[in-house]
């Protein structure tokens, strides 16, 4: 299937000096002076020009993306449509408040939400700028329909970084530590883990609906919140059944089930959405990250009855729905058609997949490989045990990262190394890629 692109900026890696280069080295000092500390340090290599998979910083340094700005830039860098749409409307008008002057674009990104999300039920959307003000507004919504006040969430979840998505969000360190208190009246339960529970889909949902009625309330439960697959948490992929479990349970008691599709959604899983693969369908499914191509956008899509039982006035934001943000995602979701990403998607997951677990069977460090489509992880463990092996996660990032391949890691544990292409790479520079990686796991004593 032809949905490459060959990058304007050349399209392999080429390392030209050390990592990070004198000009990044010179940018970073620049930064510690006047850029708060509390900000992740993470590759301070600067980056100048973003084109397909390639990113070529100031030092001229050719790096291969396996990051995609967290699964921002899905569809690649420079993709012409989306320079051309957000072009022109910076050219138009950059911003009127869509609460105070509206806009098209507005609407035709609500009414391709509308098409794409999970369902033929009337929908409606409110749009937001962030994956954090998506959940924190769907934790609104359900509230205020439903008349309850509990939130259910899982083990390992992350669900962002203000006040109340903190709440709702698992690890403590770096994101919750002293950062209190935290919003009242969230749950939580046991995820499904297969890896480190062995559990069964419906084994792992019985545990978890057992708390929720013995320690909740059904009655009490607005809503059950669930990342399909888990991002910031290790991509932790529940055991098949597990979800639709938890949403039958939802309808039936009455409680919302929403989908944070934000890390997941918009063809990174192979398809639109993660909870498709099981037929699962969310009374509400928030999004961001790969809905603009890198532009701020996020939205909460839900059934119509239940957005638009708020009162007028009770959703919006200055910048929500902004139009250069909005445009930039019709062109997007117009790319990820056009391109067929979803299938390409699919492609590159079975190729990291299949290159991972021969890889597992040469080491002793990784405990599993798992991941669906383009969101693939590898967790590493001590030898002979499943203990936690962080350094051993820092060590193939930090290995990857000197040889010009951009890896992140993830996980409660800072033990998993997370895999996430934009979905326009190449067979080749896929196979680069994990080329490195595996000599990274092999580096590791």
């Amino acid at each position: 299937m032809s949905t490459s692109v060959t990058s304007k900026v050349g399209d392999s890696r080429k390392i030209l000096t050390e990592l990070p280069g004198p000009k990044s080295r010179a940018l970073h000092e620049r930064r510690k002076a006047v850029v708060s500390s509390g900000l992740t340090q993470g590759f301070p290599v600067y980056i100048e020009r973003g084109d397909g998979a390639i990113l070529l910083d100031v030092d001229g340094n050719q790096l291969l993306d396996l990051g995609s700005g967290i699964a921002v830039t899905s569809i690649g860098h420079a993709v012409s449509d989306l320079i051309d749409a957000v072009s022109e409307q910076v050219a138009a008008f950059t911003h009127t408040c869509f609460m105070v002057t509206p806009y098209e674009a507005y609407i035709e990104v609500c009414e391709a939400l509308a098409e794409l999300t999970p369902g033929t039920h009337e929908k409606t959307s409110a749009l937001f700028n962030s994956g954090s003000e998506a959940v924190e507004n769907a934790v609104k919504i359900a509230r205020l329909a439903t008349g309850r006040a509990a939130i259910v969430v899982l083990d390992h979840a992350y669900h962002g970084r203000t006040n109340l998505t903190l709440a709702l969000t698992a690890k403590n360190m770096p994101y919750k530590d002293r950062f209190g208190p935290f919003a009242p009246e969230i749950y939580r339960v046991p995820t499904s883990y297969p890896f480190r529970d062995g559990l069964s889909g419906p084994e792992a949902a019985r545990r978890a609906i057992d708390e929720i009625e013995s320690q909740v309330g059904a009655h009490n439960v607005a809503a059950v919140l669930v990342e399909p697959i888990q991002g910031e948490g290790g991509f932790i992929v529940p055991a098949l059944g597990f979800l639709p479990a938890l949403a039958e349970w939802s309808k039936a008691n009455g409680a919302l089930f929403i989908a944070d599709e934000i890390q997941s959604g918009f063809c990174r899983t192979g398809d639109w959405f993660a909870v498709d693969h099981e037929g699962v369908i969310p009374d509400l499914v928030t999004t961001a990250k790969g809905l603009a191509g890198g532009m701020p956008l996020a939205a909460v899509t839900g059934r119509a009855e239940i957005m638009n039982a708020v009162h007028e006035g009770g959703l919006g934001g200055t910048y929500g729905g902004n139009p250069v943000a909005a445009v930039a995602a019709l062109a997007t979701i117009k790319t990820m058609r056009d391109k067929n990403l979803a299938a390409r998607a699919r492609e590159l997951g079975s190729t990291m997949l299949s290159a991972l677990t021969e890889l597992q069977r040469d080491t002793l460090i990784i405990g599993d490989v798992r991941g669906r489509g383009a969101m693939v992880a590898i967790e590493l463990i001590e030898p002979g045990t499943t203990n936690p092996n962080a350094a051993a996660a820092n060590a193939i990032v930090n290995y990857c990262r000197s040889q010009g391949v951009v890896a992140i890691s993830a996980g409660t544990y800072g033990n998993v190394v997370r895999l996430l292409p934009p979905l326009v790479i190449t067979d080749a520079q896929l196979s680069d890629g994990l080329s490195v990686l595996a000599d990274a796991v092999r580096s590791v004593k």
